[in-house]
């Protein structure tokens, strides 16, 4: 079963560290952590840190098996970012991977991941397409993608397509960088990114490794909390690099983003733009799901 330990418990040096900060996970953790389990690629070690949670979520996965599942527990409740950083420092892999309590990585992520890192020595951090679901587990649509890193970092104003749940990097590249705190407010990852695309090399691979979990209809006041706060970030990093350009882009997005976000709260459901359309996932990706799904028997 997983172990629950202390930071210098001894073990075996994996290739790759997954990280799996936790907070009140519910019902979504046990697929999230059999995901894992039964990866193809087998030299890991998967750390669950709990944030403090106050559900019974962990006591749903008190019966994996699995001796490379490590559960770190303090009690109090830190944040992601900080989270996230006890994770690199707690880290004995090579390979640093992230992963979210209520996503669903393919059994074969890790092993395209390790591939792709091993095989292009420059390559610092490398993410993944995902397929988005919902909270019951149908498919909704496709996050958007761009593959080498001059398509990734063209336009920094807009934002770096890497979903975070699919990162793994080198262990040396996220030490140097780690993730800001205090954290900015659901954007930790975009700070990140923007911090270090200039002297880093991303890349995503073109096929889908993980099925990326999205609430139903998030309210126009978080939106816009979340759009504010990315602006926040980007004129924080922006003005720092002197990069005066970028920063005044960054406010055109967020008062287009703003215009276009009030636009779709006023269409109908199936006029408004977006990237998550039902009718966009091809049905090899439907049945690439469905395997991923009875195989954890979701």
């Amino acid at each position: 079963m997983p172990q629950l330990v202390s930071p210098s418990a001894e073990a075996s040096v994996p290739v790759v560290t997954v990280v799996l900060p936790v907070f009140n996970a519910g019902r979504f953790l046990r697929a999230a952590v059999q995901s894992i389990a039964q990866q193809t690629y087998r030299d890991w070690e998967l750390l669950i840190i709990d944030d403090g949670s106050t559900d019974a979520a962990l006591e749903t996965i008190s019966d994996i098996d699995d001796t490379r599942i490590r559960i770190v527990r303090d009690g109090s409740n830190k944040g992601l970012a900080a989270r996230l950083n006890e994770g690199i420092d707690l880290a004995r892999g090579l390979f640093f991977a992230r992963m979210d309590q209520d996503d669903i990585a393919y059994p074969e992520r890790l092993a395209r991941q390790v591939q792709t890192l091993e095989e292009n020595p420059g390559l610092d951090l490398v993410a993944a397409r995902c397929l988005t679901i919902s909270p019951e587990n149908e498919p909704v649509g496709m996050l958007p993608y761009a593959e080498t890193h001059e398509a990734i970092c063209a336009r920094p104003w807009l934002g770096f397509y890497l979903p975070h749940p699919t990162w793994m990097g080198r262990i040396e590249w996220f030490r140097k960088y780690r993730y800001t705190i205090p954290e900015p407010h659901l954007c930790e990852d975009q700070d990140l990114l923007t911090r270090s695309y200039t002297d880093s090399r991303f890349a995503v691979i073109p096929e889908t490794l993980l099925a990326y979990r999205i609430a139903r209809k998030k309210s126009l006041k978080k939106l816009w909390n979340t759009r504010y706060s990315v602006l926040c970030m980007q004129l924080r990093n922006f003005m720092h690099s002197r990069n005066v350009v970028f920063a005044l882009l960054a406010v055109l997005m967020f008062v287009m983003r703003l215009i276009t976000d009030l636009l779709n709260a006023l269409l109908p459901e199936g006029r408004q733009a977006g990237h998550h359309r039902a009718k966009q996932i091809e049905d090899t990706e439907l049945a690439k799901w469905r395997s991923v799904r009875e195989s954890l028997h979701v």
